[in-house]
């Protein structure tokens, strides 16, 4: 089961796994455009936000980036007793899981790329976005190969794309040669 929630910071996507193994299928079938949230170094949830097609981790603005961190902490067993936290956060495709790790446990492929941010308790921030909850048991292999397909299709187009500017640049070439 997932817990899926609506920002109201443009509509985006925050999700979670109900316990540790949900969050070992969300890290096997992210998405490109997942970033994932974590209390740094204590037990908690893993949030994820599905960004934009194209947006990148800095186009988070401070309002999402507020949610997705008051979420992660409200969620951490040790963490939503504290007053601040720090909060790491990665593209999905940063995270790298070996088979000898345990259950919810991630490395990073580049830890260079893995960012971290003070949170602060933030209820109002939480009670909205529980206000927003849907629970929900999604075929997240299918969504995946959707999207894969979605991306081979994108870039076919821009190929297709280029191909033909290149031709009409060829074709302008040749013809301003027999003008000569």
């Amino acid at each position: 089961m997932v817990f899926f929630f609506t920002s109201t910071c443009g509509g985006y996507t925050l999700y979670m796994g109900k316990d540790k193994y949900e969050n070992e299928d969300l890290i096997k079938y992210g998405l490109p455009e997942d970033v994932w949230f974590h209390v740094d170094d204590m037990s908690s949830a893993h949030v994820y936000l599905r960004q934009k097609t194209g947006e990148l981790l800095d186009d988070i603005s401070p309002e999402l980036m507020l949610d997705c961190c008051s979420l992660v902490k409200a969620n951490s067993i040790a963490g939503c007793k504290m007053n601040t936290v720090y909060v790491i956060y990665t593209r999905w495709k940063n995270l790298k899981k070996t088979s000898r790790m345990v259950e919810g446990e991630v490395s990073y492929h580049r830890p260079q790329n893995v960012k971290r941010v003070k949170a602060e308790k933030n209820k109002p921030i939480v009670n909205g976005l529980n206000k927003t909850k849907v629970e929900d048991h999604p075929d997240l292999w299918q969504i995946q190969k959707d999207r894969e397909c979605e991306m081979i299709e994108e870039k076919k187009a821009a190929r297709k794309s280029l191909i033909a500017v290149e031709r009409e640049k060829e074709k302008q070439r040749k013809s301003g040669i027999r003008e000569r």
